[in-house]
């Protein structure tokens, strides 16, 4: 049974592509729904606010810079005056072992994966109260449980945002925000095309699409869940992590589990005008805009990512 008010207005960040259009859809199919849209790329943006039916507005801003939470707040006060469901889905990941990416990779990556969500949902936090009952939704990833070589910064950022709802979800509940977690594991998207694992009959079971995991952030958006794997399975795995971490480490330092670590979008040559690309949230996110205040990480092979 749905929790949502009605009428109800959700923000959804990265929503340009992949996981976060996929959500919009979603959530439009709900009674009352009104949709606020954010991310770098406008193009897409205004693309998905002609194509939906719903009252829809969109905000193109890099979640990265100092006054983004600000202009995204002052945006949902002016257009809709609540926010009922906060979404935070951009992000952004580089593969690069950490001898070669260093503390750069991983401080751009937790930039946007967590930096950017925390900042935004202070701004946002006391709508979000005001507006209550609400909840907000953070995009983490299986990696944030079960990291994979090449993938340190990417993970710890996962990890984090996990942590960091956790404690939210318990100083949060008494002023009727509800705060939960969607764990997306492989999920085709512009990003992530996830070839090595659509290539193997016997890993083609493993990758979600956008919709599936649109569908896992309304559940927890919209429900008590407090987090939901996708695909469900994806569970099994964090809990065996747990028992059993060292058989995990040896599973995921053997040569067949290089496939553990598909290439992203961003790990395929820059861009014509030497532009590196970002990818979002999850291990199938999608591609967002191009990083240009970023610098990029300096390794031997062509190993950033490309995301949201």
């Amino acid at each position: 049974m749905s929790n949502l008010a009605n009428p109800f207005v959700a923000l959804i960040t990265g929503a340009g592509r992949g996981i976060g259009k996929e959500t919009a859809l979603r959530l439009a199919r709900e009674p009352g729904c009104q949709l606020v849209l954010v991310d770098r790329d406008e193009g897409p943006l205004l693309e998905l606010v002609r194509r939906l039916s719903v009252p829809s507005s969109s905000i193109a801003v890099d979640l990265t810079d100092a006054n983004a939470p600000k202009r995204i707040r002052d945006h949902v006060i002016a257009k809709h005056k609540r926010l009922h469901v906060l979404v935070n889905n951009a992000g952004a990941r580089w593969t690069a072992p950490f001898s070669e990416g260093g503390w750069e990779n991983v401080r751009r990556t937790m930039a946007i994966n967590f930096d950017a969500a925390v900042r935004l949902t202070e701004a946002l936090l006391p709508i979000l109260r005001e507006s209550s009952p609400s909840s907000i939704v953070n995009v983490s990833s299986l990696g944030g449980r079960v990291a994979r070589p090449g993938t340190g910064g990417y993970a710890s950022s996962k990890a984090a945002i996990a942590a960091w709802s956790d404690t939210l979800s318990l100083e949060e509940a008494t002023s009727g925000v509800h705060v939960g977690v969607v764990l997306p594991g492989f999920v085709v998207t512009e990003g992530f095309p996830q070839t090595e694992l659509l290539a193997r009959r016997l890993t083609r079971w493993t990758v979600a699409t956008p919709a599936e995991a649109a569908d896992a952030i309304f559940e927890v958006a919209t429900t008590d869940k407090s987090e939901r794997y996708v695909p469900r399975a994806y569970a099994l795995a964090a809990a065996a992590r747990v028992l059993f971490p060292g058989v995990v480490r040896r599973l995921l330092s053997s040569k067949g589990a290089a496939i553990a670590t598909p290439k992203s979008g961003g790990d395929a040559p820059k861009a014509a005008n030497g532009a590196e690309r970002i990818v979002d949230a999850s291990d199938g996110a999608d591609i967002v805009d191009t990083l240009d205040g970023l610098r990029p990480v300096s390794v031997a092979s062509p190993a950033a990512s490309a995301a949201h």
